[in-house]
Parts: structure tokens; sequence; C-alpha cells
């Protein structure tokens, strides 16, 4: 067995292109580190709905050059059996490490294959990727990027034509082409006969982030913002200018675009500290909101002042800014479907339906979210949104930005705030409170052993509330496809439990509605909606095991 896999390493290392992961592998098999060797052998990192993501390092369960041409060729033979030959592929990257070179191996392997490749002109978000593809009229797009993931990991986002995000079948039909490519050797890779885009796509994309503003519209709103290290400070502050909002004070020291994410131990706004550096920087500017955006730049994270909150900031919700930016849209006269995942607060529902518009529900991620027929606008609780699904059919935290400023600046011109907004939701539809209970394990054991022991004995109440039905997700719905998840429906309460897509983690997914009154009565309904998440949060994970 030991010899095997010392020979199925030496085989790898043969062909891997890769100087750096050549060496870190060559020391493994050198140490006669079997146990390492058998982590990164023990099988290949699975292409599925979000691509690929994984830690990088040498071997076929890692992020490496190896397995980025694998599955460029993959990519490429399922697009030609597609009928797709001599199609365009749009290519973009974040500034993680070793993005820029996966993006130049998938351009090289789409050139070798017949296809025409086009990179973006340097490190881009996200979202300029996806308004490329439909902008250019591509087969197809790839973004490589961890999104909000550790410094150590990196991905491969795969998009299709209509610039969403690829869905079942075709994520299956990639993943076969994918394993039947033969030796790298095999696949043709040339040095040149790509495009690198000018900056004229990221001009084009720019251009379109004004068609989410109203005419004429309020832009006074004074913003503190950061990138999270990432790659969104340069197109975040050209789109704030061209709309013409005070210029964003940035946080400077996390401005720059930085793989190694120095100030945070996760760069992801919803994280505990993350936004820390963005909090003192406001204690100083004095600013109406902050903004962050995730380190591609395809999520916005908002906090706006607070008196009771401790240090004077409060971030918001997922939850509470998808409210938000539908009510505004609604007040702007809106037409079409609001629609979100199945994660995220019933409230969209209700909002929606108060103004005569089309809801639907999907399932979690915005490869779902943006194939809904009429869609106007979408989110998901996780602190994505989609306010311009002509132009980007996914996430977007650019445009997010720009109508979060542009709502605040409405309010600021009535002496008000968002908070004061959120107040006259809950009063219009009820107090809808959400949380999350999120584990990150080690051992994805610990994942499968929480699902089986829910499935096997479902609570019957919770936070003293009584589970009225509870739904395997993985058989699915009338409405949904089958799904690894669980929906337990309560009286005046909902919790959706699933494994992370993308991350190891296991997310439970809270909300409970509170009836208000009046104004005087949005005090109680805060306190207990907080006790009854509490109680869900501590009752679940008794009974969940974890």
């Amino acid at each position: 067995m030991q010899h095997d896999l010392i020979a199925q390493a030496r085989t790898w290392l043969a062909e891997d292109p890769d100087p750096e992961t050549r060496d870190e592998l060559a020391a493994l098999i050198d140490a006669g580190d079997t146990d390492e060797l058998a982590a990164r052998f023990a099988g290949t990192l699975q292409f599925g709905t979000a691509g690929l993501r994984g830690e990088l390092g040498a071997g076929p369960m890692r992020m490496n050059r190896s397995v980025v041409i694998r599955a460029a060729a993959g990519l490429a033979a399922y697009l030609k059996a597609q009928g797709q030959e001599g199609g365009l592929v749009v290519i973009g990257y974040d500034a993680r490490y070793k993005s820029a070179d996966f993006a130049r191996d998938t351009a090289a392997v789409m050139t070798g294959a017949g296809l025409r490749a086009a990179v973006l002109p340097r490190p881009l978000p996200t979202p300029v990727l996806a308004y490329a593809i439909r902008h250019l009229g591509a087969v197809a797009g790839v973004e490589v990027t961890a999104s909000h993931n550790p410094p150590r990991d990196n991905g491969y986002k795969v998009y299709l034509g209509d610039g969403s995000q690829i869905v079942p079948p075709a994520d299956g039909e990639i993943a076969a082409a994918i394993a039947a490519v033969g030796p790298l050797a095999g696949v043709v890779r040339p040095e040149d006969g790509w495009e690198t885009l000018g900056e004229d796509v990221l001009a084009a994309y720019l251009a379109r982030t004004d068609a989410v503003l109203a005419s004429g519209s309020p832009r006074t709103a004074r913003t503190v913002y950061t990138a999270m290290h990432g790659v969104g400070t340069s197109v975040l502050t050209a789109a704030f200018a061209r709309a013409g909002f005070p210029e964003p004070v940035l946080v400077t020291e996390q401005a720059e675009p930085d793989p190694a994410f120095p100030t945070v131990a996760f760069p992801n706004p919803e994280e505990p500290g993350a936004m820390d550096l963005a909090f003192a920087t406001a204690r100083r500017a004095a600013p109406d909101l902050i903004i962050a955006n995730d380190p591609d730049a395809d999520r916005c994270a908002v906090a706006v002042p607070d008196t009771s909150a401790e240090g004077g900031w409060r971030m918001l919700r997922g939850d509470e800014v998808g409210a938000l930016l539908a009510a505004h849209l609604v007040e702007r006269g809106a037409s079409g479907v609001f629609a979100e995942s199945i994660v995220s607060s019933s409230l969209l529902g209700r909002i929606a339906e108060k103004a005569g518009l089309g809801y639907e529900e999907t399932l979690t991620g915005f490869k779902w979210i943006a194939r809904v027929d009429g869609l106007r606008y979408g989110y998901e609780e996780a602190l994505g949104y989609c306010v311009d699904p002509e132009g980007v059919r996914d996430k977007d935290g650019i445009t997010a930005a720009l109508l979060v400023a542009e709502l605040a600046s409405v309010l600021k011109e009535q002496g008000r705030t968002l908070l004061d907004l959120l107040d006259d939701l809950a009063l219009a539809h009820g107090l809808h409170a959400t949380d999350q209970l999120s584990v990150r394990v080690e051992d994805l054991s610990v994942i499968a052993d929480a699902m089986a022991r829910l499935r096997e004995q479902p609570p019957t109440a919770l936070a003293g509330l009584a589970v009225t039905s509870a739904e395997d997700l993985s058989r699915g719905t009338h409405r949904l496809p089958p799904t690894d998840g669980l929906r337990y429906h309560l009286e005046g309460a909902r919790v959706i439990v699933r494994p992370s897509g993308t991350e190891p983690k296991l997310k439970c997914y809270l909300e409970v509605v509170v009836p208000v009154a009046d104004a005087a009565g949005l005090p109680a309904a805060r306190a207990r909606g907080a006790e009854l998440l509490a109680g869900i949060k501590r009752d679940l994970a008794t009974a969940a095991g974890i």
C-alpha cells in the first residue's frame, strides 16, 4: 500500500508543470511522509456546482496547476461536445496566490482545444467576469477565486453562456469530461494565441452600474469602505465617482489586494473581528454607513451607526439588507419577480406579496436564483444581492453597494436611517429575526453524523416551539429539486440545516417571526426574537450532537 502511494505520487510529480508544487511533493516523497501523501492522494478534488475549491498544494486533492489544467481540458471537451467549437471563453481571476497562473493555464488549454480565450486585464471582481460573458457573447466563463475562504485556498468557478453559474446536469457532464482527461502531456497548451482584454470591458461594466440607480436620486450618503484585502477598491470607488456619491473613506490597511489577508483571521465580513478596522475607521470619519466587499467583491456587507451597539456600530444581517433593498425597489416602482434561496428570510415573500410582485424560492446559491424567470431582484442571506439581473446574472457586491448608498441617501434627505426603515418593515410584516448556527469542522464525518442523527431522530420542539413539519430536502419537494438538507417549520419559526457547499461547515439557518402591534412594542419583540433564536440554537445543537 505504501509502495503504491509513493508510486502514485512519483507519477503525479513527473507531469506537474509547477516548480513550487514539484518541490513540495518531492520533499514529501523524500521524507516518506505517507500520512500527508495519503491525504493528498485520497481521491480527486470534486468538481461540482461550485466548480472547484480547496487548499493550495501538490496532489489531486489540492488546488494546483495540474488540477486546473485538467479542469480546463474537461470544460473545453464539454463545450466542444455541445457544439461550441471556436466559441469564446472569458477568464477572470482574483488576487489570491496562483490565481493569475490558473487563469493563464486555462487560456492556454482553451486555445489549444480550438476555442477562443480572452482573459480580463488584471485581477477584478467576479461580477465583472459574469458581466463580460454576456457583454462579449461568450459560450462560457471561468473565474479563478476562492471568494471569502482562508488565504491557503483557491477555487475555479464556471459559468455558461447565459452568464449564470452551472447547475445539474452540466456540472456532472463537465466532471465526467474532466475525469476522462488523460496524461497532461496530451493536453495541448500553446504559449500564446489568446487575447488579453483591455480596460474597455471594465468601462462597459462601470457604465452598466448606472442602471441600478434612479435618475435624479439623492447621492449624499457618506461611506467608509473596505475591500477586505481583495480586488474591490478600484472598481467600487470608480462606480461611486461615476454616480456622484461622496468619495468613500477607505480602510487603508485593507484597501489593496493582499493574498495573505494579514489583518483578518478569515477574509469574510461575517466572521468575528473581520470588520474591526472598518469600525475603527468609521469612529474617526463618522460616515452614514460602512460598506464592505469580500475579496472577490461579489458580496456586500453593510454596517450602520447604532448607539445601542458596542462601539457605536452594528453590522446588518444579510437578511436585513435583503429586505431593505427589496423595500427600496418596491418604493421605486419595480416590476418583475423577487427571488431568494430557501435559507433566506421569509420577509422577502411578504414584501413581494404586499407589492403585488412575483416571488420565487430556490435552492441555495445564485446559480439557482439567477435562473428564475422574470427575475428583477434576488438575494441570499450570505451577503449576496443581484440588483441588475440583465447586466450580471449573479451576486454583485459593487452594484449592491450603489443601491444601498442610494437608499441611505434617500432616507438621509428625510431625516431617517436604514434602522428606521427596518422598524417600518417590522411593523408592516412582523419582526423577522434571523441567526445562524455554523460549525467549522476538520473531520467531514462530523457533518455527516449530525445530518444522520437529525434524520433518524428529528426534534419535536425547539426553544419550546412545537415542530409542525419536518422535511428531508434530499427527497426534493414539489417546487425544489433534491438537495442535502433538512427543513423544520415551527409555530412562528423556521430552521434549515445543510452542509456548506464551499467550506467544511455545517450550517443551520434560523428564523423567528414575532408579531408587533405598534412602535412601542418593538423593543419587547426584539428581545423575544433574540430569546427564541438563542433557545433554538441551543436545542438544535443538542439534537444534532454538535
